[in-house]
């Protein structure tokens, strides 16, 4: 399977590529604008996407996304993130003066720079992209942080593994393909949609109502700007299912309390 992903390869958006497909073939992408597009245009069988992290929250650009092409979320994956000090081979920590990652991946390795004051943390574009870019300039007293998947892409060595704050750190990933391809899970228990309500009073709640009316466990709902349209909203939601016939009565209902429902997957909820 070709799968898209934005960002290098070596990144975490690579491992979680693996777990959805162990033999896939990578297309990174600059912008996850570009990886949507790639899926859209048949230029990949599909996309991993991150949608939220346990500590950072929510991705909020993919969600837009998701509503706005003509793609499905197929499964979800979570990943737990590691974050590691990578460098040249050879190189030691005592002479590492400059740490680059993704400025998400260097606040979450505070104790790190705390117990490492002589380590400057300093931002990149991307996670694995930093370890290209020491490979690339072979200074012994730069390192990178980012995942083993990294250092294995790209002939670093880790010298320090697990280097994060907080080990319940874990990112929730998408696979995506175009809607008409996604293949269905034969016992689906989670759905992500989105929808929009009417401004006037209770017409959230009467929404919401749905979902407890149907005896569905609604684990997370977040609103979005809507582009050129000030103070209107789209409502991102995830929801459980007990039973596969409430996601099609869901759809149903719905529609009597929003002006807009869309489906975004309805898949396995990882484990």
């Amino acid at each position: 399977m070709l799968i898209a992903i934005q960002g290098e390869p070596g990144s975490f958006s690579h491992e979680a590529a693996l777990l959805a497909d162990a033999q896939a073939t990578l297309l990174p992408c600059a912008l996850s604008a570009d990886a949507f597009d790639a899926v859209t245009r048949g230029a990949a069988d599909a996309a991993v996407i991150p949608i939220e992290n346990s500590l950072a929250g929510s991705v909020v650009e993919h969600f837009d996304l998701l509503l706005a092409q003509q793609v499905a979320v197929e499964s979800e994956w979570l990943l737990r993130i590691r974050h590691n000090l990578i460098a040249l081979p050879g190189a030691e920590l005592s002479g590492i003066r400059h740490a680059y990652s993704h400025p998400v991946a260097l606040a979450q390795c505070r104790r790190f720079f705390v117990q490492h004051p002589d380590i400057t943390a300093s931002p990149s574009y991307d996670t694995a992209g930093s370890v290209k870019q020491l490979m690339e300039l072979r200074n012994p007293s730069v390192a990178g942080i980012a995942s083993t998947q990294a250092a294995r892409h790209y002939g670093g060595e880790i010298l320090l593994a697990d280097i994060e704050d907080n080990p319940e750190n874990y990112t929730r990933f998408f696979l995506v393909r175009r809607r008409a391809e996604v293949r269905a899970h034969p016992q689906p228990n989670k759905v992500s949609l989105a929808f929009t309500v009417e401004n006037r009073p209770g017409s959230l709640v009467e929404a919401l109502q749905v979902f407890a009316g149907l005896g569905t466990n609604l684990t997370r709902l977040e609103s979005r700007p809507v582009p050129g349209r000030p103070w209107e909203y789209v409502f991102y939601a995830d929801y459980q299912l007990d039973r596969p016939e409430a996601a099609d009565q869901a759809l149903e209902r719905l529609p009597w309390h929003c002006s807009m429902v869309r489906e975004l997957g309805r898949y396995r909820a990882a484990g």
